[in-house]
Formats: structure tokens, sequence, C-alpha cells
């Protein structure tokens, strides 16, 4: 009965695609069930943001498109009924899909998103800016850039906290 010798703490590596240890026999694999948290925000174009919504880690972005929408509040500020949706929508590669085009088009939103497999959107990058300058903001508060609290709830407040002040700040900063 022989067996085989196990591989040492030298023949052991750690690998970044799945966050756990593989023996170098294996080949590197693609872990679709990792830990984790991450946000996905929705935010007018001068970065003033709406609503984040914060899932596990292996989520698929094209999943929360419409329930981002669906979330944005009135917003009012000329006279009227308040808006409700936007004229466009700009998202990157992860939000493209067919039948969340189609829905926003029903719903007379524009999307403006890049195919997967295309080459990107002349110019796109510019307009996305903001959305990740909000992400910064964001993850300026500590406690957002590495998630600390194991109840979603609390989470969710943290968030909601950062973005009122986020919001403060930039009205704080238009009145005189």
């Amino acid at each position: 009965m022989t067996s085989e010798p196990r591989p040492g703490p030298a023949a052991t590596r750690w690998s970044i695609a799945t966050g756990r240890r593989d023996h170098p026999g294996c080949a590197a694999r693609f872990d679709r069930g990792k830990t984790g948290s991450k946000h996905h925000l929705i935010c007018d174009g001068k970065g003033t943001p709406f609503k984040v919504i914060t899932t596990a880690a292996n989520v698929n972005d094209v999943t929360q498109t419409l329930a981002l929408v669906d979330s944005i509040p009135p917003v009012a500020g000329k006279p009227g009924r308040p808006r409700r949706r936007p004229d466009a929508l700009l998202g990157d590669k992860g939000y493209d899909s067919n039948p969340n085009r189609r829905e926003l088009r029903r719903r007379r939103i524009l999307p403006v998103i890049s195919r997967k497999g295309a080459p990107n959107i002349k110019d796109l990058g510019k307009l996305r800016y903001v959305v990740e300058q909000t992400f910064s903001l964001l993850n300026q508060f500590k406690r957002l850039a590495v998630r600390w609290e194991r109840r979603l709830d609390l989470h969710d407040a943290f968030v909601s906290l950062a973005c009122g002040l986020i919001c403060w700040r930039r009205l704080k900063k238009v009145r005189p």
C-alpha cells in the first residue's frame, strides 16, 4: 500500500481566480462561488447617488439592472410632476442583455450599454467616469470599502448614510 506524497507548503499556491489553495497538478479554475459582496449603483449625470443595492459577489450585474431602474425615487426640480425615469441609461458590458434592452426601450429609456464581444462605444468611458467617481466617494468611507458587518441591513444602513452625506456635501457646495 503506497501513498502518494502530499505536497508541502512550498508546493501549494494561492490562485487569484479561485481564492482557494490549489495544488500544482490542478488546473486553475474559475470559482463562481466566491465570498464577498459588491455594490450596484445608479446615479444621475452629476454623480448624485439615487440607489445602491448590495448583492453577493457572484451575482451577475445584469440581474440588478431593472431593480435599480425601478428604485429611482421621484426627483423634483422643475415645475410639474417629479421625474421617475431617466432619458438614457449608461452601463458597462456587465449589464448587457437583450431582454433588459427591450424592457428599457418599452419604458422609453434609451439603453447605452456596450455589447459583449464588440468594441466599446466611443466616449462611453467619459460618461461612465461619473459612476466610477461616485463609487470612489462611497469607498472613502472605510466601513464600505471592506464590509465588516455580517448583517446586510446594517451594511445597507451605512451605505444609505454615506449616500446621504455625499448628497449633503454636493448641496453644500451649490448653496452659498
